[in-house]
């Protein structure tokens, strides 16, 4: 790992694994290799990256006046699925914050992702800066494979795609907002409102991150698309693709292209599934999507977006 971690110091670029998906990762105290991100993803310069840290020991490296229930919320689900947004420190540049005055932390619970962070931070490194490493827009990705079916055109001979198999959760994490007097979640995962109450006995702020003053990593309208046409909850047609719970029958001559048993596998194999439609040419995919809470919050969230894509 040090190897790579070393790549990364020499403002190469590095996708890694965590647990929700396959990060792009960049030195973020380098502002070169940080702008590769951008123009190896195609992304707006003035949306924000997540840092990632190898221990919650070094947040206050990036951000100032941290509340005690982020602190709660850090000791509660870290190394975990979850981003906390808060006031950035001097470290935290425009480059990476997208000249907000706050940034986004999280300690990914993943061994190759920890790995590299902890050999990163053992040669002088704070943290990598990681937004999904897909094309900008599009659907993220949770295997090797589709890193490398993504990226290959854009990346460097130098940059490194670190193999750590499919990943656990499958959706990007929670974004909590940490800087007022209450937690706000700005984009839900598998961190869920039950949970945040649980760990700082403080209600949540559940806001449209559409219309949220703080932009963060997945806030468009349209965003993890595939090439295919997403359809919400109705009736596949044959020649469709087709992605449901398990006691869902497929209907004469569609294609089944995901069949989950639960939410959480519904979340762990959604990406790979709508991959798997441009895989197969497929022109439209229908989702019949998971009703209640906790996870399947989070994949309607993104199945929203998906729907929405021009």
């Amino acid at each position: 790992m040090l190897d790579a971690a070393a790549h990364l110091k020499a403002g190469d670029l590095v996708a890694f694994p965590t647990e929700t998906v396959y990060g792009l990762g960049a030195d973020a105290s380098n502002s070169k290799a940080v702008s590769r991100i951008y123009s190896v993803k195609g992304r707006p310069n003035d949306h924000p990256l997540i840092v990632h840290i190898a221990s919650m020991d070094r947040m206050g490296e990036w951000a100032s006046d941290v509340p005690e229930y982020a602190i709660a919320l850090a000791r509660s689900f870290w190394p975990g699925p979850m981003t906390l947004v808060v006031h950035r420190s001097r470290l935290a540049a425009d480059f990476v914050t997208g000249g907000q005055d706050t940034v986004g932390v999280r300690v990914p619970n993943h061994p190759v992702a920890l790995g590299l962070l902890e050999a990163f931070a053992r040669i002088g490194g704070s943290g990598v800066a990681a937004p999904s490493a897909n094309r900008f827009g599009k659907v993220s990705p949770t295997t090797p494979k589709a890193v490398l079916d993504e990226l290959s055109d854009y990346l460097a001979d130098d940059d490194l795609i670190l193999d750590g198999g499919a990943c656990d959760v499958g959706v990007e994490s929670t974004i909590i907002d940490c800087t007022g007097d209450l937690p706000r979640i700005l984009r839900p995962g598998a961190v869920t409102v039950a949970m945040i109450a649980g760990a700082t006995g403080l209600d949540t702020i559940e806001e449209d991150m559409d219309k949220s003053d703080i932009r963060v990593s997945g806030s468009l309208d349209s965003h993890y698309a595939p090439a295919a046409t997403v359809v919400l909850d109705q009736s596949p047609l044959a020649g469709q693709g087709f992605i449901a719970m398990s006691d869902v029958a497929t209907p004469d001559g569609v294609v089944r292209l995901a069949a989950p048993k639960s939410d959480d596998e519904f979340g762990r194999v959604l990406y790979a599934a709508l991959r798997a439609a441009d895989e197969q040419g497929l022109q439209t995919v229908v989702v019949n999507q998971p009703p209640g809470e906790g996870i399947a919050t989070a994949i309607r969230d993104r199945l929203k977006r998906a729907s929405n894509y021009k």
